[in-house]
């Protein structure tokens, strides 16, 4: 598992462990709020070659609106939004959207 995204496979709510997407790197943006975390989402893809994928981990609603459509903006695709534990959610996005 990566380092990067913890906790995933213990989720409070008695559900089966979550499977992480094949991915080539993994963000938590869990502790940030906007803007920085649309920054720290972007400084990341910005390391990252065309095609490669990015997993973001975030909670709130306003990181879960907005990170996916600025990436999207951006010419990035996210391709899966997955429901971790309550507000926290792992958002899969391919960079340069291939």
């Amino acid at each position: 598992m990566d380092d990067l995204v913890p906790h995933l496979d213990n989720a409070t709510d008695g559900s089966a462990d979550i499977v992480l997407p094949a991915h080539d790197r993994a963000i938590d943006i869990t502790r940030e709020t906007c803007p920085m975390t649309f920054v720290r989402t972007r400084l990341a893809l910005d390391q990252m070659q065309s095609g490669e994928i990015l997993l973001v981990r975030l909670r709130g609603a306003d990181p879960l609106a907005n990170v996916p459509r600025a990436c999207a903006d951006q010419g990035h695709d996210p391709l899966d939004l997955i429901a971790v534990d309550g507000d926290v959610h792992l958002l899969v996005i391919r960079k340069d959207g291939l």
